[in-house]
Formats: structure tokens, C-alpha cells, sequence
């Protein structure tokens, strides 16, 4: 028909004392909340609203006494808390509406079937069953579900209702995001870190925390930033070389070999080495710092390529060497040259007994040259020299 007025229909019903059931679906039905108050016969215990105009305020003028209520087919958006004070209604449908969450059961305590499908659901709340614990049967189907971790919780709840949810799991399908369209919220699945913002954060913080440790770790026994900047300016120098020499392809040897050794040595270095090699027969052609070294380059530029010019390369190894910087730097060029050439080029010579403890861990190359490589030791006995200085000029 064209009904109108729900107030006006409930005045018609006020007299009916026997009135029960209610068909008033497919009119023109509205109420505003500013309309009468709504007198509906007292015996009334089902009442069909499907297919009107109905807005929320549908819920202040219907029978306190109603069991069953089809209100499908309107335009409800909310079941507002305090609106109605349903306590008989066990029967609700609100199918084809436009509501965006599930309705509470604050004014209908003896709810036990509620149908909301085809409405703008996309999230709906986790805690409805214990809101209403009532409620034997949920047809929420065919809303448009956006699959996020929102919905975790929902999907979760469906597992612990015991069967509760009408359809599942077919009329439960991802409308949202693009990408899962028309997944089965069954098939729906996100890791509890993704989901729990605290756990991301904290797992975050201490992987990061973990990433600072082994970082301080390596700088600080490893020395990484020491090779790193070592390594660059290895390849600096080399690029400047290769750019100011391009013809050349190979680096002629001018020295027998190089002398690395710590200032506190350069006594013996000056006073024995030097003098026994580079004097008599077979001498020795020897790169030393003091005197081969070229003004105008870096100290580095220099270690590099004396070294490069060296056919060997001689360190002079006690205490005081694993003290001295540049020793190190020098130890370090040499070691990379021979790996790069893949030659037999260090001699090692023990001046002085050198404890392991004394040797830092950073000098882990050291470590393992000497723990690999056979050395030389200075004898004090002076007639044990004659032969120390033989084995050293067959090792050049």
C-alpha cells in the first residue's frame, strides 16, 4: 500500500487486542523522532517493516513486546545504544541496510538470530559475541569485508563461536584490497607481528638494538671502520696511479725489498740489518722511509708504493710493532698485495718475543701470519747471526 506514517500505523493497532502479527512491508513507511509517541498493541509479537523508508529512528517507535522483526530493505545505518528497549526480541533482520558495523545487543537481551547481510560491514566488531551472548546464529554474509588486520580478529572469533556464523564460509568473501578480491575470509591469514603494532615496535627496536651491538662489536675489537678506511685509500691510490700512468700496465721493481719497522727499532734496523744486507757481496737493494719516501705525497701513497716497488716485503716484528700505527698500515698493504698477486712477498723477522696478549684484537692479520707463516728469529748469541743473516738473504 502507500502507508506512511509508522506512528500513525501504530495508533491504528493501539485497540486491536488480539493483534499478533503484522505485515506492513513494500509501503512508503517513516518516522522522525520528533513524530508522536507510537501506542502498538500490546499482544503484537510479529511485525514485518521490509521495504520501506525507515532511518535509525525506527528504533523509538516500535512494540516493547515484539519476538520477530524484519526490517530489511530500509535505510538504517546505526543501531544506536538507548534507543530501544526491546527485551522479548529474539528475531532481528536488518539485511540490505547501509550499516557499517555489527549492532550491539545493549536493548535486546533475549536476541538470539540476527541477519545483517548485504550491508556496508567492513570490519566488523570481534567482540559481539560477548556483547551478546544470546545469540545462537549470525547471518553476516555478503558485506563488502576489507581483508586487514582488523579483521583478524572477527575471523578468529568465528573459530571460537562454535559454528555460529550462517554461510560461513562461502558468503564470506574480500571485497577489499584490490589484490584479494574474492578471497574466503578462511583463506585470509597475517602474522601476529604484522597485526600487533606494540610487538612490530618492539621487535624493531631490538633488532635494531642487536644491529647497533654487532656494529659497536666490529668497530671497536675488529676494527672495521680502520680496514674500510684503509681499504679506500688503497683504491684511491691506485686509481691515481692507474690515471697518471696509463701506458703502464705492470710496476717495475726498483728494490730488493721493503723494511717495515717501528721507530723504537730503528736502531737495530740501522745499526744491524741495513748495514749486513746492503754491504758485501750479493748486497741487497733495501726501500727505507727515511730515505726513499717521496716529499709531497701522503704517507699512505708512499707505503703503497714502495711497497709496489719492492720485490719483498721485510717487517721487523716485536712489542713495539704491534703498538705503531703505521707499521699496521704498512702490514696491511703488504698482506693485500699478497692476496691480490698471489706471491710469496713477507718475510717476518722476531726481533723481540712478542706475548699474544700484547698483540691487539684488531691485528687479527697479524694473529694469523704468525700463526701460519714461518719467521725469523734474531738470535742473541752472536755466533748464531753468521746463519740468521744467511736464511734471511736466501728468503730475499
Amino acid at each position: 500500500n502507500k502507508f506512511e506514517s509508522l506512528s500513525k500505523v501504530s495508533f491504528m493497532t493501539s485497540r486491536m487486542k488480539s493483534l499478533k502479527y503484522l505485515d506492513m512491508s513494500n509501503n512508503l513507511l517513516s518516522h522522525d523522532a520528533a513524530d508522536a509517541q507510537c501506542p502498538w498493541a500490546e499482544s503484537l509479537r510479529e511485525l514485518d517493516l521490509s521495504s520501506n523508508q525507515l532511518t535509525d529512528a525506527v528504533f523509538e517507535c516500535l512494540p516493547a513486546n515484539i519476538k520477530k522483526l524484519d526490517l530489511q530493505n530500509n535505510q538504517i545505518t546505526s543501531v544506536t545504544k538507548g534507543m530501544a528497549e526491546l527485551k522479548s526480541l529474539k528475531e532481528l533482520n536488518l539485511a540490505s541496510n547501509r550499516l557499517a558495523d555489527l549492532p550491539g545487543c545493549s536493548g535486546f537481551r533475549s536476541l538470539e538470530f540476527l541477519t545483517v547481510e548485504l550491508n556496508s560491514i567492513l570490519t566488523p566488531s570481534a567482540d559481539f559475541f560477548q556483547s551478546c551472548p544470546g545469540v545462537r546464529e549470525l547471518q553476516a554474509g555478503h558485506n563488502p569485508f576489507k581483508c586487514s588486520c582488523e579483521l583478524q580478529d572477527f575471523i578468529r572469533l568465528e573459530r571460537q563461536s562454535g559454528g555460529k556464523l550462517f554461510g560461513w564460509p562461502a558468503a564470506y568473501v574480500c571485497e577489499y584490497p584490490e589484490d584479494l578480491r574474492g578471497t574466503q575470509l578462511k583463506d585470509f591469514h597475517l602474522t601476529e607481528l604484522a597485526c600487533n603494532t606494540t610487538l612490530l615496535l618492539v621487535t624493531a627496536l631490538l633488532l635494531t638494538l642487536v644491529l647497533v651491538a654487532v656494529v659497536a662489536f666490529l668497530c671497536i675489537y675488529l676494527d672495521v671502520p680502520w680496514y674500510v678506511r684503509m681499504t679506500w685509500q688503497w683504491t684511491q691510490t691506485k686509481r691515481r696511479a692507474w690515471h697518471n700512468r696509463p701506458g703502464e700496465q705492470e710496476t717495475v721493481l726498483q728494490f730488493h725489498a721493503f723494511i717495515s719497522y717501528s721507530e723504537r727499532d730503528s736502531l737495530w734496523v740501522k745499526n744491524e740489518l741495513m748495514p749486513n744486507l746492503e754491504k758485501g757481496e750479493g748486497c741487497v737493494r733495501l726501500c727505507q722511509h727515511e730515505r726513499n719516501f717521496i716529499p709531497g705525497k701522503s704517507i699512505v701513497e708512499n707505503i703503497i708504493n714502495c711497497i709496489e716497488k719492492s720485490y719483498k716485503s721485510i717487517f721487523v716484528l716485536s712489542p713495539n710493532f704491534v703498538q705503531s700505527e703505521w707499521c699496521h698500515y704498512e702490514l696491511y698493504f703488504a698482506h693485500h698485495k699478497l692476496f691480490s698477486e698471489n706471491s710469496n712477498s713477507l718475510i717476518l723477522i722476531l726481533l723481540e718475543p712478542i706475548p699474544p696478549y700484547v698483540i691487539p684484537v684488531r691485528y687479527h692479520k697479524l694473529k694469523a701470519l704468525m700463526a701460519k707463516r714461518t719467521y725469523l728469529e734474531w738470535p742473541k748469541e752472536r755466533s748464531k747471526r753468521a746463519l740468521f743473516w744467511a736464511n734471511l738473504r736466501a728468503a730475499i
